[in-house]
């Protein structure tokens, strides 16, 4: 891991070149892919394949949970004749570990966020991909279409899916009324009632939470973070530890909490909300008054993918807008092409709207999306603290 976030130290201008505008046109830098001062990843002389070829049968995915569900992965199967196998990875980190060296020849496609995927680029773990083989990638919202955490020097890694939030979310009836804060996980009031994500990243929550309540910290960004601000974060989330029930590591853990009521509030991914209200089970969710932070996925392709043209059939297939729409109201996100908001309205009334997939741009920007710490942070030093010990203060001062 040491090694990987040293490489990605060298490309500080390829994460924090982001856009925080999926309709397009404010930020340069998403129409150039990170910039033109970013590295190149070392698989960038890889030239990607012109066409699709006979599919070789079969695909391997690693992806988040809920990803690779039945209602949009037998329709692909029936029609590609290429069977699905998903590996569900409970963190970026877990999938970081599952693609070393290209995937081992074993993978072929990763449902990477913005926290992994520069460490997949500049491990050599993932190769460009050909964007023209993706009929739908054109009907992106431009910000998705080749942002920078998948495109670097305009050479595409992979293809953006979709994007959303991480929530708070609760138990209604231990609630009547809705927490509007994130301070509702960090109070002594719901000791051994909270659950929040086993995963370093979640440090940037705590970030973001001070960057409200503490303004004499001076936090703009929760993943670039000074020495002074990181230990703030750190002894937040230690104040924390006693309040929490559990830290899950996969959705069905959270989702097994509150069904057994071992939690009542936590951080949560949309996915939980809605596998608990599809059973009745009573919980909600709110972003909180302080915002949130969120993700925005690519399919990123393996480096020794040992089924490339099943690849690239899933590519095409999981950016039109019919399957975009039905993972996006299953699963509770905001699509990357926008074609696909009638079709979520009629599959689920008012779907469009509840996740702004018609008009993103204010709620986009309200979320901090996860990128890669790094200890340039674009201000010509080396003074924030790197994902490297992100991770070690984590398990040692958090979890441990």
């Amino acid at each position: 891991m040491t090694a990987i976030v040293g490489a990605v130290a060298l490309v500080a201008v390829a994460c924090g070149g982001g856009s925080n505008n999926p309709s397009g046109g404010a930020n340069p830098a998403v129409g150039a892919g990170g910039g033109s001062n970013a590295a190149q990843p070392p698989t960038a002389g890889m030239k990607p394949q012109t066409t699709i070829g006979q599919g070789e049968g079969q695909l391997n995915l690693i992806a988040w949970s809920g990803y690779v569900d039945d209602k949009w992965k037998k329709p692909f199967e029936q029609q590609t004749g290429c069977q699905v196998n998903a590996k569900y990875a409970g963190s970026s980190d877990q999938m970081v570990s599952l693609m070393a060296n290209g995937g081992g020849g074993q993978y072929d496609l990763v449902s990477a966020s913005g926290d992994a995927d520069l460490r997949l680029l500049y491990a050599g773990d993932v190769r460009p991909v050909n964007v023209n083989l993706v009929p739908d990638w054109k009907n992106f919202f431009p910000a998705f279409q080749s942002p920078p955490f998948n495109t670097i020097n305009g050479v595409h890694y992979g293809i953006s899916l979709q994007w959303g939030p991480n929530i708070l979310m609760y138990n209604k009836k231990d609630f009547p009324t809705p927490p509007t804060s994130w301070d509702t996980i960090y109070s002594s009031q719901f000791k051994g009632q909270v659950t929040v994500p086993n995963n370093p990243i979640q440090i940037a929550d705590a970030a973001l939470y001070l960057s409200k309540t503490r303004p004499d910290l001076g936090i703009t960004d929760p993943y670039e973070l000074t020495q002074t601000q990181f230990q703030a974060s750190i002894d937040l989330l230690k104040q924390q530890r006693p309040l929490i029930k559990k830290y899950w590591a996969d959705a069905s853990d959270e989702i097994s909490m509150f069904k057994n009521g071992d939690a009542i509030v936590g951080a949560a991914w949309p996915y939980q909300e809605s596998q608990l209200t599809g059973v009745k089970f009573p919980v909600a969710s709110v972003i909180p008054k302080e915002g949130a932070t969120g993700w925005a996925d690519s399919w990123l392709l393996a480096t020794k993918a040992p089924h490339p043209n099943c690849a690239y059939q899933w590519l095409k297939y999981i950016s039109t807008p019919n399957v975009q729409a039905l993972q996006a109201v299953t699963y509770g996100e905001t699509p990357d092409n926008k074609l696909a908001c009638p079709i979520m309205d009629r599959l689920s009334p008012g779907a469009c709207a509840q996740y702004h997939a018609n008009a993103p741009l204010p709620y986009f920007q309200s979320i901090s999306l996860w990128k890669t710490p790094l200890a340039d942070c674009g201000n010509g030093k080396n003074d924030c603290v790197p994902y490297s010990q992100w991770v070690s203060a984590w398990t040692t001062e958090v979890v441990g």
